[in-house]
């Protein structure tokens, strides 16, 4: 799994989630699928490696104000497609809401996680993303970039549908959203960020909090696809009607990514 995981000077979370088996015994294909966090500090020689991947999708997951606050750098000769939504509640980022005013427990971080991924499958803004990505996988002949800003929920929920949709085994989508952990080296970054979180509030935060909140976790996931089978009764469902996905654009995708 760690060979999924392509290092770069100031890109964090950066992976390849192709190259799994699928359910057709067949295999999705590897640099096709990537994904990350924002790309707004990367360093020139990190657009030099993102320009030799050859992608020609960019799906970015975040809210304006968040492209606003970091507007990303792509190489100069990207002229692919950016995928991006106008939806703006017109507040910050719940999670900043979160960060400023909320007691900074493990317990409440987990709490707050939950919730979130309980929500994120409805959104506005993701339901219009989520359809136009796979309207663009089932076209699209170049790599394809999703990310938002750490590239663990937004991105982590949405590779986690196209696994789904594709056949993966549940066992490989869950290892793939838990590889961010390894990705990221939270544990060893944990002690830094505390410090970030209680300059920025006043609190001191502990390890575990910090591990909590900025980690993922399998029941985070498995909340947001629980909620969707709740919602539509089936993963196909949700997929055709909430996302405008049909069958014969699903399997057209399976043809693109999977030999």
């Amino acid at each position: 799994m760690p060979d999924r995981i392509h290092r770069f000077d100031a890109l964090d979370n950066f992976r390849d989630f192709g190259d799994y088996a699928t359910a057709a015994g067949r295999r999705l294909v590897g640099g096709r699928l990537f994904r990350s966090a924002h790309q707004a500090r990367v360093s020139d020689a990190d657009l030099e490696r993102l320009a030799a991947l050859g992608i020609g999708t960019v799906v970015d997951l975040r809210r304006p104000s968040e492209r606003r606050d970091q507007p990303s750098r792509r190489p100069a000769a990207f002229a692919g497609t950016v995928i991006e939504s106008d939806h703006d509640d017109g507040g910050e980022a719940p999670h900043l809401t979160f960060l400023k005013t909320a007691d900074l427990t493990p317990d409440s971080g987990r709490r707050f996680m939950t919730e979130t991924y309980r929500r994120l499958a409805f959104e506005p803004a993701h339901l219009d993303l989520f359809g136009r990505y796979f309207r663009a996988l089932g076209d699209a002949d170049a790599p394809v970039l999703i990310h938002c800003a750490a590239g663990k929920d937004r991105t982590g929920l949405l590779v986690a549908l196209t696994h789904q949709m594709l056949g993966v085994h549940r066992d490989d989508m869950v290892e793939d959203y838990l590889l961010t952990n390894t990705a990221v080296d939270l544990k060893g970054r944990a002690p830094g960020i505390a410090r970030q979180l209680q300059s920025m509030t006043g609190r001191a935060v502990s390890h575990d909090a910090v591990v909590a909140f900025l980690g993922v976790e399998p029941v985070y996931l498995e909340t947001a696809l629980d909620e969707i089978t709740a919602r539509f009764g089936s993963m196909d469902a949700y997929f055709e009607q909430a996302l405008g996905v049909d069958r014969p654009l699903r399997e057209r995708i399976g043809r693109r990514l999977a030999a």
